[in-house]
C-alpha cells in the first residue's frame, strides 16, 4: 500500500509545473514587489517601498477594489459580467452621506440601510437578466449609465461631507490594542500568529484528507516549503502592520469576506452550483439546479458588495464626490480574470481574485512613488496586465 502511494505521488518536474500553473499570479505579486523594492532603493533619494506607512496603504487603498473583486467573480463564474458596479457604488456612498450628514443618522444605521439598497439594485438588475434573460452586458450598462446620473442628481454636482469619527473608522481606522502593549502592537502579532498556526492546521487537515482518500499528494518537503514560505511571508507583513498602527479596519473585513466566500465556493452547494451554471448552464439546468435562482443570488450579492465598497470609498475620502467608482468596474474586472478566472465562466479562485487586485495596487502604488505621470501609468498598467494574464495562460496551458 505503502509502495503503491508513493508511485502515485509527482515527480519533481511535474511537481514545478504544477505550482507554476496555480501559483504563477503569486509569484508575479512576489516579482513585481522585488521589483520596486530594488528599484526604489537605487533613486537618488532611496524609498524603502516594504516600510509600514507603504503597506499599511496598499491595504486601505485597495479594500474597496478587493471587495468588488469577490463579489465580480460569483458574476463571471456563472457566465455574466456587471459593468455597473462603480456608478452602485458611488450612487450608494451617495446615499450614505445623504442619510449621515444631512438626515443625522447614525452609522449603525447607515451602514444596513445602504447595504439594502445595494441589495435592492442588485435585484432590480438580476431579475432581468435571470428570469428575463436579457445580456448582462445591457441590462448593467444601462444601470451603469443611470446610477451614475442618480448620482450626480442626487448630489446636486458637489461633495457632500464630512462624516462622523464613527463612519470614517470604515476605512480609515484601525483595530485597537486590547492587549495593552504598545508597539509593536500587540494584538496584530497575537491575530498573525493565529493565522500561521491556522496555515498550517488547514493544510496538515487537507494533506490528511488526501491521504486517507488515497489521492495524489505533494512530498512533504514542497508541503513543508509552500507553507514556511506563506508564514514567513504573513509574519513579515503582519510585523510591519504591527510597527505602525496595527491591523486596519478595511483588512478585517476583507480577510473574513475573503474567507467567508472562500467556504461559500469550495465547501457549499450553492457554490458548486455557481460553477456548475457557468460550466455548462444547459446541463446544470437539466440535472435540477435552479439556474436562474442562482444568477439572481449572485447579482443581489453583488449590489451588496458594492454598496459595502461605495461606503467604503465614501469614509476614505471622508466626501461622497460625483465623480466616486469611476473605472471601479474595470478594475474589479481585471482583477478577476488576472486572478485566473476564465472568460467563459466556471472557473476561478478567490484567493486568486485577492492576488489580482493586490497586485493592481502594488502597481498603482510603485508607480505613484516613482513620480510616474498618469498617462504612462495607465499604458503601463495595461501592458503589464495583458501580459500577465497571457502568462497565466500559458503557465496553465502548458
Amino acid at each position: 500500500m505503502a509502495g503503491q502511494t508513493a508511485s502515485e505521488r509527482k515527480d519533481l518536474s511535474t511537481l514545478l509545473g504544477g505550482h507554476l500553473r496555480e501559483n504563477g499570479m503569486l509569484m508575479a505579486l512576489v516579482a513585481i514587489v522585488a521589483f520596486f523594492t530594488i528599484v526604489l532603493q537605487l533613486r537618488d533619494q532611496p524609498v524603502n517601498f516594504l516600510q509600514p506607512q507603504i503597506i499599511t496603504n496598499v491595504f486601505l487603498q485597495n479594500g474597496h477594489i478587493i471587495v468588488l473583486a469577490l463579489g465580480m467573480l460569483l458574476v463571471i463564474v456563472a457566465g455574466h459580467i456587471d459593468l455597473s458596479v462603480g456608478s452602485v457604488a458611488a450612487f450608494t456612498g451617495a446615499i450614505a452621506a445623504w442619510l449621515t450628514v444631512q438626515q443625522g443618522q447614525p452609522y449603525y444605521v447607515v451602514i444596513p440601510l445602504t447595504l439594502i439598497v445595494g441589495g435592492i439594485i442588485g435585484a432590480m438588475q438580476g431579475y432581468w437578466i435571470a428570469f428575463w434573460r436579457i445580456p448582462s452586458f445591457i441590462v448593467t450598462l444601462a444601470g451603469m449609465m443611470v446610477f451614475r446620473g442618480a448620482t450626480m442628481w442626487m448630489l446636486g454636482g458637489q461633495n457632500i461631507g464630512p462624516f462622523p469619527r464613527e463612519f470614517q473608522a470604515m476605512s480609515n481606522g484601525f483595530i485597537p490594542d486590547l492587549l495593552g502593549i504598545g508597539r509593536p502592537h500587540g494584538l496584530t502579532l497575537l491575530v498573525i500568529a493565529v493565522a500561521i498556526i491556522a496555515v498550517f492546521f488547514f493544510g496538515l487537515r487537507g494533506r490528511a484528507r488526501e491521504q486517507q482518500f488515497n489521492v495524489v499528494q505533494e512530498p512533504m518537503a514542497f508541503f513543508v516549503g509552500r507553507n514556511v514560505l506563506i508564514a514567513l511571508a504573513l509574519a513579515f507583513v503582519g510585523y510591519q502592520l504591527a510597527s505602525f498602527r496595527g491591523l486596519p479596519n478595511v483588512l478585517v473585513v476583507v480577510t473574513l469576506l475573503t474567507v467567508l466566500y472562500a467556504f461559500l465556493t469550495e465547501n457549499t452547494s450553492v457554490g458548486r452550483r455557481i460553477y456548475a451554471v457557468g460550466g455548462n448552464e444547459k446541463a446544470a439546468k437539466l440535472s435540477g439546479i435552479k439556474t436562474d435562482r442562482l444568477v439572481f443570488f449572485c447579482f443581489v450579492n453583488m449590489g451588496v458588495l458594492a454598496a459595502l465598497a461605495g461606503m467604503m470609498v465614501t469614509a476614505r475620502l471622508n466626501s461622497a464626490t460625483p465623480k466616486a467608482g469611476t473605472g471601479f468596474e474595470l478594475v474589479a474586472i481585471a482583477s478577476v480574470f488576472i486572478g485566473g478566472a476564465s472568460m467563459t465562466g466556471g472557473s476561478g479562485k478567490i484567493m486568486g481574485v485577492v492576488i489580482g487586485a493586490l497586485f493592481m495596487g502594488v502597481m498603482n502604488m510603485g508607480m505613484s512613488i516613482m513620480s510616474i505621470g498618469i498617462d504612462y501609468q495607465q499604458m503601463i498598467i495595461g501592458l503589464v496586465l495583458l501580459a500577465a494574464v497571457i502568462f497565466d495562460v500559458y503557465s496553465k496551458n502548458k
